[in-house]
């Protein structure tokens, strides 16, 4: 496919990125959404094992086309050769996952095939009526995705590639939220008891909705027959499945979710040393919140009796000002963000979420705005003490400002550079970065939100130490203030979270279930932010080293203009900046 989309002639390494990227936006619908592309497009992608191995083969084709052209002399410039290098090794490391079958047990509780489905109606314009008949058509189109979805599993099954038991139990879970609807009451609208699907098309034009309702009923249809299949069959098949990958596997997944090859043992050790440093800052900024307190006692009453917002549209109200705020105080000081960049929406999460925010990036032509997204997992009173820096890591100056940034300069790199070649520890990294640099600049003097932010930065390691410790099989190191010596395994990882991280027992049961799932995504947080700290003090100094004033306004904006990077190479790209 990449051969019909550009000619041989004068080919170089963007525009083979480029036209990877709308390659792929053919064989997988969704990823068009999420750029903004094919907008009439209503299809969903093959979620069965030859939709995967499309994808699959349209990688090699391109990582060939690419070994054509920088033999050719094609990549001679720097620009070319930073591109050609992201490329191959993205490609190269989606390919080593795919080989070793991980699409054959893709059931984890978030960013997984069944999530994506549901997800990118969230996505998709829905403002006029034409909008909607796609949507409708599409929606039309989930009971065979779905299907296509259990295909891939069963044949998992076959080759005893399985999910271990408690993403199982936890999908089945979600599943079940996502179809849950209180009884109808007299005069309900149709639909009613469609689950979440049936909601969503209630904001139809209403000569469409019953056509809609239709749809969203079949969808929901699929996804109980899904859920039930997942209990009652791979459920049973998973059950002495293990929920951890060791060593091999784990590799595999650090190198795809990092752009690196770890020292996970040098990994390890740094991160607990970052346990120790953020504890000691925990116990003194605790000692200003409630005097004699523990960081965990401290918390505690930060969550029942501290600051809150009642209600759910207040809590996105206040976030959005949140943003606003930061936004306008940054803009001219420490960014230079041209209007399209300035523009975030803060919304609620679709139930049945994983517990943690999260963010989604502006389409490519900005039509659609970055957005921050808030579960709100059963609540309706929002503690404000972990939100402050939580939306200054989701929105502003954390993943918008990168990804929106991204998007404003592309025709400058090139679109894969900044979408789909994107990586997760270098995005994670900015954000985390991000949520210090507010606290460097004073954002965080209260003594809660101050705690919140250290909690969110103790998390981070928390999530390195039981990630690595899981997955790799290591032991609690002599130093260890929780079971010194003995092994990480997964019940008592949860439980040494759950005693130095304040946050809510629901969150951090999503959390582990999350780990176990998405193997090497989490310690991509901590470890691209120091990477990213890495960069700029390196930066600084070789500013200062040729007697130069250093200015962080210009490296921010630089280091945000040069699109996606792995660790392997970020460093050395921010300290040349």
């Amino acid at each position: 496919m990449v051969e019909e989309l550009i000619s041989s002639d004068g080919t170089t390494p963007r525009r083979i990125a480029d036209a990877y990227v709308q390659a792929l936006a053919e064989l997988d619908p969704l990823t068009a959404v999420y750029l903004g592309l094919n907008p009439d497009d209503d299809r969903l992608p093959d979620l069965s094992p030859a939709g995967a191995q499309a994808i699959a083969d349209l990688a090699r084709r391109t990582l060939a086309r690419l070994a054509e052209a920088e033999a050719a002399g094609a990549a001679e410039d720097e620009a070319e050769r930073r591109c050609a290098r992201l490329l191959r090794e993205r490609l190269t490391a989606e390919l080593a996952v795919h080989d070793a079958g991980e699409g054959y047990r893709a059931v984890r509780n978030l960013g997984s095939p069944v999530h994506n489905v549901r997800d990118v109606f969230t996505l998709m314009a829905t403002g006029t009526e034409h909008e909607w008949e796609v949507v409708g058509r599409r929606l039309a189109r989930v009971p065979a995705a779905l299907a296509q979805y259990r295909e891939t599993l069963a044949e998992g099954v076959e080759r005893g590639l399985l999910s271990g038991p408690r993403q199982v139990v936890t999908v089945v879970g979600q599943l079940g939220e996502w179809l849950a609807q209180d009884a109808p009451e007299e005069g309900a609208p149709a639909g009613h008891g469609a689950g979440w699907f049936g909601d969503f098309v209630q904001d139809a034009p209403e000569s469409l909705r019953p056509a809609l309702t239709g749809h969203a009923v079949a969808a929901a249809e699929a996804l109980a027959q899904l859920r039930d299949w997942l209990r009652d069959v791979y459920g049973p098949a998973a059950a002495d499945a293990p929920d951890t990958t060791g060593r091999e596997r784990y590799g595999r997944w650090v190198r795809y979710w990092t752009g690196a090859d770890l020292d996970l043992d040098e990994a390890y050790a740094w991160a607990w040393q970052e346990f120790h440093d953020l504890y000691a800052q925990m116990r003194a900024e605790a000692e200003k919140v409630r005097p004699g307190a523990t960081p965990m006692e401290a918390m505690k009453w930060l969550e029942t009796d501290g600051p809150a917002i009642e209600g759910a549209e207040a809590a996105r109200e206040y976030l959005q000002g949140l943003m606003d705020q930061a936004i306008n105080d940054l803009q001219g000081t420490h960014f230079d963000l041209a209007e399209p960049v300035t523009r975030v929406e803060s919304m609620i999460a679709p139930a049945g979420s994983a517990a943690a925010p999260y963010y989604t990036a502006p389409s490519l032509d900005f039509t659609r705005p970055g957005r921050t997204w808030l579960p709100t997992i059963g609540r309706d009173s929002f503690p404000v003490w972990d939100l402050v820096s939580t939306w200054y890591h989701e929105g502003v100056p954390g993943h918008h400002l990168q990804l929106a940034q991204w998007n404003y300069v592309a025709d400058q790199l090139s679109t894969y550079q900044v979408s789909t070649g994107g990586v997760s520890a270098n995005l994670e990294g900015w954000a985390l970065y991000a949520e210090r640099l507010m606290d460097e600049l004073g954002y965080l003097t209260d003594p809660g939100h101050r705690l919140g932010y250290l909690n969110a930065q103790m998390m981070r390691a928390l999530r390195v130490i039981v990630d690595i410790g899981m997955h790799a099989g290591l032991d609690f190191p002599a130093d260890s203030p929780y079971k010194a010596g003995r092994p990480v395994l997964p019940d008592d990882a949860r439980e040494f979270f759950g005693l130095y991280c304040g946050l809510s027992t629901d969150f951090l049961d999503s959390e582990l279930v999350r780990y176990l799932g998405m193997p090497g995504q989490a310690i991509g947080y901590k470890l691209g932010e120091r990477a990213w700290l890495r960069g700029r003090a390196a930066a600084k100094a070789a500013h200062e080293a040729r007697g130069e004033v250093f200015d962080l306004k210009a490296w921010h904006m630089a280091a945000l203009s040069q699109g996606s990077l792995g660790l392997d190479d970020l460093v050395a790209e921010l300290a040349a900046l």
